[in-house]
């Protein structure tokens, strides 16, 4: 039995990982191999929103616990990334993209 993804869906997920990661490249040789295997442009447009909705959101989350700790502590001696979690403890692991779209 192969456990092999299908390559279609091998090119989404490097697609988003490179949106959400920031990558310089974005994805955009995924572009052709998906466009080349078939999948719709409805479909490639719902990975682009998810991954950059999960972009932007890390980035305010960030931004966010960086300024509470810019506020509350001596930021000479603590490292950014010792403050940074999830908000609220155990709420949803994400919100919804703008059109509604489900990330989680």
């Amino acid at each position: 039995m192969s456990h092999e993804l299908h390559p279609s869906i091998v090119a989404l997920v490097s697609l988003a990982a490179s949106i959400a990661s920031n990558h310089p490249a974005q994805g955009l040789c995924q572009l052709d191999r998906l466009k080349q295997y078939g999948v719709t442009r409805e479909h490639i447009d719902s990975v682009i929103e998810i991954a950059r909705h999960i972009r932007d959101e890390a980035a305010q989350q960030l931004d966010a616990r960086l300024d509470a700790m810019r506020d509350d502590r001596d930021t000479s001696s603590a490292h950014p990334f010792d403050v940074v979690g999830v908000p609220g403890g155990g709420g949803s692991c994400c919100t919804p993209t703008p059109s509604g779209q489900s990330c989680c």
